[in-house]
């Protein structure tokens, strides 16, 4: 998932809730969509910023491991489509920036506690992409964990949140089949291309199963945002989906997923595996990854050096609204 640690206030029960919150909450189990203007709790508003903003983040620091790439891919042709789906995750940004402005905070705001640390984006992108099999990788794997989380979220009870993850969606669907497509090439090309698409696999296996965040016993914040239909699925639910319908796929492919303890478990219909290190887990969140500083440097970087556009853009629309001030005035 993009928000790994978004936490929530925690349950009242029916007698405890104001009648508005009563009310509320009958809309949510009637799956009603809750849209701007309407009354909602004040932690529901806080925990919808939160896990919005985590996932604009996400979307676009997302975008740097595989920019990294644009330049250096096999052919004209990977060179362009990678250069696509990075301006696929530019725009995910923007519609998830624009769900969360509705709930009455700006982008401004949000990009602010991005650079502050005081709001994170998926620990996935705190890892290197070291070489071009990185690029498949990051695409089958970590879009393809992304879609697990994100397509439940289509049914999720805030109405623009709701509707930006269709859009979504549908373009991390094509993330997929691109990363796929590309791990598929280099598994059956050279035995040296082989043994790259392996190392991609070994090393973003488990950095891929910790996008659903930590184990449902240590996510002590989800049973709130489950009830006001935030999040729609547990953390270990997904999680085990993920691997389920990806294990077969690295089959396919001729590559090994790494971990030794992985079978298949009859009586439950799905695979026990290894849990990641949530150690690492952890220590990444807090910022000590492989790639936070470059990844944080490089955005604060944007930020400033960006300021002189994002100033000529307000006093060009500023002017704009006084000339048509003026215009009305002039009129009447």
């Amino acid at each position: 998932m993009y928000a790994q640690m978004v936490k929530s206030e925690g349950m009242k029960s029916l007698e405890e809730m104001s009648p508005e919150e009563r009310a509320f909450q009958e809309r949510i189990d009637a799956n009603e969509k809750i849209e701007p203007k309407e009354w909602m709790p004040e932690g529901y508003r806080k925990t919808l910023i939160r896990q919005i903003g985590q996932h604009a983040h996400s979307e676009i620091v997302g975008q740097l491991p595989e920019g990294n790439w644009v330049t250096r891919a096999p052919t004209l042709e990977r060179k362009a489509i990678l250069l696509a789906k990075v301006q696929d995750e530019a725009g995910h940004g923007l519609y998830l920036y624009s769900a969360a402005e509705t709930l009455g905070v700006t982008r401004d705001e949000l990009t602010e506690k991005l650079l502050s640390g005081d709001m994170k984006y998926s620990s996935i992108f705190n890892y290197p992409t070291l070489t071009w099999a990185d690029m498949g990788a990051v695409g089958w794997l970590v879009d393809g964990a992304a879609i697990m989380n994100q397509v439940p979220l289509q049914r999720t009870s805030y109405g623009p949140y709701s509707r930006a993850m269709i859009r979504i969606c549908k373009e991390e669907s094509f993330h997929q089949r691109q990363g796929f497509a590309i791990m598929m090439k280099m598994a059956n090309g050279t035995p040296e291309q082989k043994e790259m698409a392996q190392d991609a696999l070994n090393r973003f296996w488990f950095p891929a199963l910790m996008m659903f965040g930590p184990s449902d016993a240590d996510s002590v914040h989800s049973a709130q945002s489950m009830a006001w239909k935030i999040k729609m699925n547990t953390n270990d639910e997904l999680r085990q989906k993920f691997v389920d319908e990806t294990v077969p796929q690295a089959e396919f492919l001729g590559l090994t997923v790494p971990d030794k303890t992985l079978a298949w478990n009859e009586e439950k219909g799905g695979y026990d595996f290894a849990e990641p290190d949530w150690n690492e887990f952890f220590e990444v969140i807090k910022g000590n990854g492989p790639c936070n500083e470059e990844r944080l440097s490089a955005r604060q970087k944007a930020w400033s050096e960006g300021a002189w556009f994002r100033e000529g853009l307000t006093a060009y629309a500023d002017k704009a609204a006084s000339r048509r001030a003026a215009a009305q005035m002039a009129a009447e």
